[in-house]
């Protein structure tokens, strides 16, 4: 029979660290010589095996993304967010391409709502034996408002968000790296941090490889609908054009 859940162990579960909301306990990432299992190393930036596996049937890594507790994706240098991308894509697609998994899933973490335990900058690269997420992901899961749009990568402020309300999405083909999609990533981020009409402190990005397509969904993070939880039905909120065009203000400068 085909499985469709994960399974989450909570033995391995109940010792994990968490100092997203406890700042009193110290963090493991910043321990570096202390980091066993690493898997590559490039200045600042490791990937490691998950300490941690809490998911069964499922091979763990964790990506530190810089050597700053206090560091964020929406305010790196350019220099340093370029480095990160490229070398989190190129882990990511390396893994999918050993053939050992029937996917491998790439994602982000930030703030308390987010579902993280580690405050730290950190990514996560799974790949997993028996679930394909790709099954429930489809190509208008990414359309949406067209915000911006240079060198073959789209960004977009979504019209079929997965779980509803704001949902950003950049888009790019799987032939090579483009400096804007991580820069548009950037952009997502800074502005849920910085700029929503409500404040918000967590967001998620979530990385696809569907067909010969590659997406980033940025999501924020607030208390999910119980709409959503009860029913998986998603609300799209009236005001999306005028979110797509403060967007195009701040960023862009395009009205």
């Amino acid at each position: 029979m085909e499985n469709s859940h994960l399974h989450f162990n909570t033995t391995i579960g109940v010792k994990k660290p968490e100092n997203i909301r406890n700042k009193n306990q110290a963090c493991p990432f910043c321990e570096r010589d202390q980091l066993t299992n690493l898997i590559e190393v490039d200045g600042p930036i490791i990937l490691l095996k998950n300490k941690y596996p809490v998911l069964e049937n499922a091979y763990q890594t964790v990506l530190i993304e810089t050597d700053d507790c206090h560091g964020d994706l929406s305010t790196y240098s350019k220099e340093h967010l370029h480095r990160l991308i490229q070398f989190g894509l190129r882990s990511w697609l390396e893994m999918e391409q050993t053939g050992q998994y029937r996917s491998v899933i790439f994602f982000k973490n930030h703030g308390p709502l987010s579902g993280g335990t580690i405050a730290h900058p950190h990514m996560q690269i799974v790949g997993l034996h028996d679930i394909d997420y790709r099954e429930k992901t489809t190509h208008d899961m990414f359309e949406g408002l067209l915000i911006a749009e240079n060198n073959g990568v789209r960004f977009t402020l979504s019209t079929k968000p997965r779980v509803g309300f704001y949902e950003f999405n950049v888009e790019m083909g799987d032939y090579g790296y483009k400096e804007e999609f991580a820069e548009y990533i950037q952009k997502s981020v800074h502005y849920i941090l910085n700029h929503f009409p409500f404040k918000a402190t967590s967001y998620n990005v979530f990385f696809h490889h569907l067909d010969d397509r590659i997406y980033a969904k940025i999501v924020s993070r607030f208390v999910t609908t119980p709409l959503y939880i009860g029913y998986g039905i998603p609300q799209v909120p009236s005001n999306l054009e005028w979110m797509a065009k403060e967007v195009r203000r701040i960023y862009f400068s395009i009205m």
